[in-house]
């Protein structure tokens, strides 16, 4: 069994939430409505919202709506994105760093939750090196996936292939929980238990 700690028993506190998602412009609508009745829940919680401070797509969208219902968006970026004018230059508070791996590592240590709404590569590649942080034991806090659409389905089922193929032991697939609404995803942050270091001892199959 994993050693598991709850925060304020069945309630965590949750100041920030790290949000990954897509930079595209060209996607379904479907994708910006939930960005922005995620960014509006957040804003409203007066929960702080952490993101790589693009300045389009869902990125976008969920930072305005954030900032629109009164709360506050910390973006990351590294200086080359800066130099393209990827940044939103509307934030709360802009975070400039030097690479990528700094920007991840950055937006994990400022948030207490992680949501993931659909995205591309960078979307899925920053969502499954946080499910590996979490397995390792170096980010305890809650992962949620958003699966607006069923856009999620396609990994779900591969990280369910890996727990059967036993590349993953079954209670790794606690690392991570599904939701739905934008509403289930808050809700998720703030009722899934944090967990203890001690996860380590069954990082290993």
């Amino acid at each position: 069994m994993f050693a598991l700690v709850s925060i304020n028993n069945s309630m965590n506190t949750i100041n920030a939430v790290c949000v990954y998602c897509a930079s595209s412009t060209k996607i379904n609508k479907t994708y910006v409505d939930a960005a922005e009745d995620l960014g509006r829940l957040l804003g409203e919680k007066n929960i702080r919202l952490v993101n790589g401070a693009g300045n389009i797509g869902l990125m976008r969208a969920v930072s305005d709506a954030t900032l629109a219902a009164g709360g506050k968006v910390t973006g990351v970026i590294p200086e080359f994105m800066i130099e393209q004018g990827w940044q939103h230059n509307g934030l709360t508070e802009l975070i400039k760093v030097e690479s990528m791996h700094e920007r991840k590592q950055t937006m994990a240590a400022l948030s207490d939750a992680v949501i993931a709404l659909p995205g591309g590569v960078g979307t899925l590649e920053e969502l499954l090196e946080i499910i590996t942080w979490k397995q390792l034991g170096l980010y305890l806090n809650p992962i949620v996936i958003l699966n607006i659409n069923g856009y999620f389905d396609p990994l779900l089922a591969m990280l369910e292939k890996a727990i059967e193929e036993n590349f993953m032991r079954r209670q790794h697939g606690d690392i991570w929980v599904i939701a739905h609404t934008p509403e289930e995803a808050v809700k998720a942050v703030c009722q899934t238990v944090v967990w203890d270091e001690s996860i380590r001892k069954f990082a290993a199959i």
